[in-house]
């Protein structure tokens, strides 16, 4: 059978969650409708979820339609669990953006389409709330268009919009002017439409029409876009028949070769890991073992997600989404099979907070240590770490609703009442230049039975770490060679000032063993001297994150505005002044955003509209700020050696 991974992507409270319950509830797959108010959506099934009224969790939820089966996940919307989305994009076939008649085109809805974009990932918009005042769906399309780039078509047409009066009905592409429209929305893209368009419209048939709209689709030329009302279901039908018949699906082989992804751990009743695993090839069955990057595991228990349920099985075959026990050493991300990997790209920015938890008693400090481990497996962007004597925890955050969530939860699940303190801002160091470093087995000062030669140099801003071999990999096992590269990965999470090391490139220009009295220790405990020697020689300069805003104001608040801006260092790229209401565009470095919130009220009579998100790294002015170390410094050899001692 055919399969679509189709996600469910909005902004917050765009109505991406009740669109999922609506759709379920109309396909046959859940026979009563849950609602976010109250508590109780199939996928929603936090305590969490239910008690906030929004999505933390990515969740999973199969079924069927006619011979294509469609894994439907659906994704956080607020921007504090971005990293769970980005989890999500990866596996994606195609997604439904969902985006407010009302509110537009938000923040959220921006970062996530250029993600889209950027992935290659087909997608089509739904245009919610059509029946709440105010709701526009012309109006909406069109700045879907001119804001986010992209080419809309009207798939819905709409009378008594803003009104609980309001209707929609599917548009008849055979009649006028949605023929019209759909054809030169085409044409752009394909020179048969518009030759026939121009000259032979006959030929236009709606057959060919819907084939060219589905190719189209798939190659992210255009997107379809429908418009209801989720909670009500109306224009859910034309949306469901759109999933069916424009989105691309796949076919998998169940022989091939086992190949997945890992996208989220969950733990057991009892404490035991549960890996989500999207199975590209192969079946995977109980008792088999599975390739991981840390090794070989063993699967002791399958639940395959089919038909709004999850069951227990003996095997899953490509195509399918399951839980999977006995992954002890998975991670999110991990890669299953021949091309097994926990080193991808990041699309989304990495966390830009960072803030101390202790608990409320001193007694409780080893249980919120491993309670913050527990979750940090389940998100490994919370990036948990300690300081060098090991008496303070960090963790890293992408805003305050995420920390209140993370507090919520050590007190529901653990027990443990955790102070929070401040959120500070996450610095970053990037390299100068290009630097190298060896250490020869059997040559003073090297102590270890292996030879290690690395170069680092500056990758493009945004492009992240990345590390080849320019060595015979033949000479050694491939276990050193992997040893060598995740502790290079780990070592740039500490830089020359404690921070992580962004966009560096590292090469393996050395290796030799001793057999057989070599071994993986011997790489992993060398390699860190090295890549410090290299990073030294390159040096690296220490940046603050800066935050791209969009703010709106009344044209009359617009000078105490401006002069706050310009306190606050912010550079202001482009201004619009229309119908009373200023409109700016620029950055300003993190650490100042939050002051622009506090006073914006102020300044504005109540009415100003600030967002934000992270848009890149730069170079501090002053002195480099220094971050306390979790572990043994490789930058000082004696410390460094007496501690892995």
């Amino acid at each position: 059978m055919r399969t679509l991974n189709l996600g469910i992507l909005a902004h917050v409270d765009a109505g991406k969650t009740s669109l999922t319950e609506r759709l379920l509830f109309d396909i046959g797959v859940i026979d009563k409708l849950g609602s976010v108010d109250g508590g109780n959506t199939q996928t929603d099934s936090l305590e969490l979820e239910r008690q906030r009224g929004i999505t933390i969790a990515a969740a999973v939820v199969s079924f069927t339609l006619g011979d294509l089966v469609v894994n439907l996940i659906d994704t956080p919307g607020h921007p504090d669990f971005i990293a769970e989305v980005e989890r999500v994009l990866q596996l994606l076939d195609a997604a439904v953006v969902v985006v407010s008649a009302v509110e537009g085109v938000q923040p959220q809805t921006r970062v996530l389409v250029r993600a889209l974009r950027h992935l290659g990932v087909p997608f089509l918009f739904f245009v919610n709330k059509v029946d709440r005042l105010g709701a526009r769906y012309a109006e909406v399309l069109d700045d879907i268009s001119s804001q986010l780039s992209v080419r809309p078509v009207a798939m819905s047409t709409i009378t008594n919009a803003g009104s609980k009066l309001a209707e929609v009905e599917a548009t008849d592409i055979e009649q006028e002017p949605h023929l019209s429209a759909l054809c030169e929305a085409l044409a752009a893209s394909d020179e048969a439409i518009m030759d026939d368009y121009v000259l032979s419209p006959g030929r236009l048939t709606a057959q060919r029409l819907r084939c060219a709209l589905a190719d189209q689709v798939t190659r992210g030329l255009v997107h379809p876009a429908f418009a209801g009302m989720a909670m009500s279901g109306v224009g859910i039908p034309a949306l469901i028949s759109a999933i069916e018949s424009l989105l691309p699906s796949r076919q998998p082989d169940p022989n091939g070769p086992v190949n997945g992804k890992i996208f989220k751990i969950e733990r057991g009743w009892g404490g035991e890991k549960l890996a989500y695993v999207c199975v590209t090839s192969g079946t995977i069955a109980v008792r088999d073992y599975l390739c991981l990057p840390k090794g070989p595991a063993k699967v002791n228990s399958i639940q395959v997600f089919s038909e709004g349920r999850i069951d227990k099985v003996a095997h899953v075959g490509a195509g399918r989404i399951a839980r999977i026990g006995g992954l002890a050493s998975a991670r999110i991300g991990d890669g299953i099979g021949r091309q097994s990997s926990s080193h991808g790209n990041l699309y989304f920015s990495p966390p830009t907070l960072e803030t101390r938890v202790r608990p409320s008693r001193p007694a409780e400090n080893a249980a919120l240590w491993l309670a913050l481990a527990q979750l940090s497996d389940q998100d490994p962007l919370i990036n948990l770490r300690t300081n060098e004597d090991a008496t303070e925890m960090y963790v890293s955050l992408y805003g305050e609703v995420q920390k209140e969530v993370i507090q919520a939860t050590l007190a529901a699940d653990f027990g443990l009442d955790a102070v929070f303190e401040e959120s500070t801002i996450i610095y970053a160091e990037r390299l100068l230049g290009t630097g190298s470093g060896i250490e020869i087995i059997f040559k003073e000062p090297n102590p270890f039975l292996a030879t290690i030669g690395l170069r680092v140099e500056p990758r493009p801003q945004g492009a992240g770490n990345s590390f080849t071999l320019e060595v015979d990999v033949g000479q050694m096992p491939a276990s050193f060679y992997r040893a060598v590269e995740e502790t290079v990965f780990d070592t740039l999470k500490e830089g020359i000032f404690g921070w992580q090391i962004i966009d560096c490139h590292v090469a393996m220009t050395a290796a030799r063993q001793s057999s057989p009295a070599t071994t993986a220790a011997d790489f992993r405990k060398l390699t860190p001297l090295v890549l410090a020697t290299a990073l030294t020689s390159a040096q690296t300069v220490v940046c603050e994150p800066v935050d791209r805003f969009h703010l709106e104001v009344p044209t009359a608040t617009l000078t105490g505005i401006l002069t706050l801006l310009a306190k606050s260092g912010a550079s202001t790229t482009e201004s619009v002044i229309a119908a009373g209401t200023a409109r700016l565009e620029g950055t300003a470095a993190s650490a100042m955003i939050q002051g622009i919130q506090k006073q914006l009220p102020g300044l504005s009579s109540g009415t100003g509209i600030l967002d934000h998100s992270f848009d890149h790294y730069a170079p501090t002015a002053g002195p480099p700020r220094l971050r306390q170390r979790s572990g043994a410094n490789p930058f000082d050899r004696a410390n460094y050696l007496e501690r892995i001692r």
